[in-house]
C-alpha cells in the first residue's frame, strides 16, 4: 500500500495535534501510566502480590515485627519477636544471658513475601507449602501457615511428629534444613562477644554456668580447649574409641523452647530428641573414622566413617551393646582437606552427610525405644577414633508439633478431612493459632459454613515463594530503613518429592 503524499490532499502536519506538543506529551506519558497501573492491578489481582508478615506464628521461617539481637556474651545472633506476649529480657538461646532491654536496638518490620496467587489454578496445593489464606472464622483478615494436611487424609500429630494415614512423614531436604532449631553452637563461646571470657564471679546477676558444653568421657583423649574451646583436637595412633558428649546446663535445652517467644518455658513442655550435630572434620592421620552419637527414649543410634570410605549406621542398647544396621562404602572427598559430616535422627529416619554425600537408614519398629510414658533428655556424643581436628560444632533440634493441648489431630484421635478441604500449621508451633485449635466455624458467602479447624480450598489465595524485604539496614540512626539486607532474601521452599 502506497503512503499518502501531500500532493494527495493532505497535510504535512497530518495527523493533526488536538492540542500543543508539550500537552500532547502529556497525555501520552498519562497514557502509559494508566495502562501500567491497569496492568499492575491485574496482575496484583491474578498472579503475584506482595505481603508482609504481621505475626510471629511462621517464626523463624518468616518472622513478624521482631528485634534482631545479637548476644552480648557469647555473640550468636538471634531473633525476638515483638508479639511474643512476655515484656521480660530476651533470653540467649545458645549461652542463657538475658539481653538487657537497653542494647535491644530498633524494632524492624515483619518479613515481605511475595505470594503466587494463580498457582493452584494449575496444580493442587503440596503437603509442606507455605500458604496464604483467608482465615476462615474471620474471611476479612489473610493468615499464612503451612501445609500440612491435604483432602481426604486422616491426620494425627503423635511425638511431635506428622502421621498421615497412619503413617510417618518426612520433611522434604529444603523443608527439614529451614526447621532445624540450633540448641548450642560451640562457635559461640561466653565472652567472645566482648573479646574476653567470662565468668560467674564478674557478674552475679547472670547464671553463667547454665551455658551447654561438652565434656570428655572416661580415658579420652580429646583436648577440649584448642582456639579457645572452639576447636577439639584428638591426636591417637591407637584404634580404641574416645568420646565427648555434649552436657545440657540448663534444663530446659532439649525441651520445645523458641528464643523468638521469650525465656518462659513451662516444665511441661514436651522433650524434642529428634536431632542433628554437624561439624566441619579436618583429618590429621590416614587412618581414623569419626562419628556422632544421638540417643532417643532411652535407645541409642550412631553413624559414624572411617576416612578411607567406610561408612556405618549402628543400634547402641542400654547395656553398650552395638547392633550394625547399614555398612555401605563411598568415597571421601578430601581435596579441600576437610568435609562437613551431619548425623541426625529425624522423623524415624537416620541420615548422615559427609561432603556431598547423603546416606540414610529408616528406622523399623523393632529398632525404635519405647514411644510412650515419660520421655527423657536425650544424649548426644561425638566419637572419634586416630587424628583429626573438628570445628564449627553445632547441635539442632527438629520442629516438634505441640498437640496435647489441642482440639484435634491429638495422638490417638486423628482427624479426618473431606473433600476440599486442608489442615495447616504454623512453624511456631507454641505460639501460632491453627487448625489444631481453630474453635468456630469457617463462614462462607450467602450463609454457608464450613467445619472447625479446616481450610476450604474456597479460602486458599496463594503460596508464599520469595521473602524480598526483611531486617534493611539503616544508613543512619535516625532515618528509615532503606538498605536492602541481602542475606535475609531468600526463596521460600514447598513440598517436594525429595526427602531430607
Amino acid at each position: 500500500m502506497r503512503l499518502a503524499s501531500p500532493s494527495n490532499g493532505f497535510s504535512p502536519d497530518y495527523p493533526r495535534l488536538r492540542r500543543s506538543k508539550t500537552v500532547e506529551s502529556a497525555v501520552n506519558a498519562l497514557d502509559g501510566l494508566l495502562v501500567a497501573f491497569i496492568l499492575a492491578l491485574v496482575f496484583r489481582a491474578f498472579a503475584v502480590e506482595a505481603f508482609q508478615i504481621p505475626t510471629g506464628s511462621m517464626a523463624e521461617t518468616l518472622n513478624g515485627a521482631h528485634w534482631h539481637l545479637r548476644c552480648l556474651r557469647c555473640g550468636i545472633p538471634y531473633d525476638f519477636g515483638a508479639d511474643a506476649g512476655w515484656s521480660g529480657q530476651p533470653v540467649c538461646p545458645n549461652c542463657g544471658y538475658e539481653q538487657p532491654s537497653t542494647a535491644m536496638g530498633v524494632l524492624a518490620n515483619g518479613d515481605r513475601i511475595f505470594v503466587n496467587k494463580c498457582i493452584y489454578q494449575f496444580s493442587e496445593p503440596k503437603r509442606w507449602d507455605v500458604v496464604v489464606f483467608k482465615n476462615p472464622p474471620n474471611p476479612q483478615e489473610n493468615y499464612i501457615k503451612r501445609l500440612v494436611g491435604l483432602p481426604g487424609e486422616s491426620i494425627e500429630i503423635a511425638d511431635g511428629d506428622l502421621y498421615i494415614n497412619g503413617q510417618i512423614v518426612r520433611k522434604p531436604r529444603k523443608i527439614q534444613e529451614e526447621l532445624w532449631t540450633c540448641l548450642y553452637h560451640n562457635d559461640y563461646q561466653a565472652g567472645f562477644a566482648s573479646g574476653r571470657f567470662s565468668s560467674p564471679s564478674e557478674d552475679s546477676s547472670q547464671s553463667w554456668p547454665l551455658e551447654p558444653r561438652f565434656e570428655s568421657e572416661g580415658q579420652s583423649a580429646w583436648e577440649l580447649n584448642s582456639e579457645g574451646g572452639t576447636v577439639f583436637v584428638l591426636r591417637e595412633d591407637g584404634a580404641d574409641e574416645h568420646s565427648i558428649r555434649f552436657v545440657p546446663r540448663r534444663p530446659d535445652v532439649f525441651r520445645v523452647f523458641y528464643a523468638y517467644n521469650g525465656p518462659d518455658v513451662s516444665s511441661n513442655r514436651p522433650i524434642c530428641s529428634d536431632l542433628m550435630i554437624r561439624f566441619w572434620v579436618q583429618p590429621t592421620r590416614e587412618q581414623g573414622q569419626v562419628g556422632a552419637l544421638l540417643s532417643k527414649n532411652g535407645v541409642g543410634y550412631v553413624g559414624r566413617f572411617d576416612f578411607l570410605g567406610q561408612l556405618i549406621f549402628e543400634k547402641v542398647t542400654s547395656d553398650g551393646q552395638r547392633t550394625e544396621l547399614r555398612k555401605l562404602a563411598f568415597l571421601p572427598d578430601w581435596s579441600r582437606k576437610g568435609l562437613w559430616f551431619e548425623f541426625a535422627n529425624v522423623d524415624r529416619r537416620l541420615v548422615i552427610r559427609c561432603g556431598d554425600y547423603r546416606f540414610s537408614y529408616d528406622l523399623k519398629e523393632e529398632d525404635l525405644g519405647e514411644r510412650s510414658g515419660r520421655r527423657q533428655n536425650p544424649e548426644v556424643k561425638i566419637l572419634g577414633q586416630g587424628g583429626m581436628r573438628l570445628s564449627h560444632i553445632g547441635v539442632y533440634r527438629d520442629i516438634y508439633y505441640l498437640s496435647s493441648d489441642s482440639l484435634r489431630a491429638r495422638r490417638g484421635r486423628p482427624f479426618q478431612l473431606g473433600p476440599d478441604e486442608f489442615f495447616v500449621c504454623g512453624d511456631n508451633t507454641p505460639n501460632s493459632y491453627d487448625s489444631r485449635q481453630w474453635a468456630t466455624e469457617g463462614l462462607g458467602n450467602n450463609g454457608k459454613r464450613y467445619r472447625e479447624g479446616v481450610v476450604p480450598r474456597d479460602f486458599m489465595m496463594g503460596k508464599a515463594f520469595f521473602i524480598y524485604w526483611s531486617d534493611a539496614f539503616r544508613p543512619r540512626e535516625y532515618m528509615l530503613p532503606v538498605i536492602v539486607n541481602l542475606e535475609r532474601l531468600r526463596v521460600i521452599y514447598g513440598g517436594s518429592e525429595e526427602i531430607y
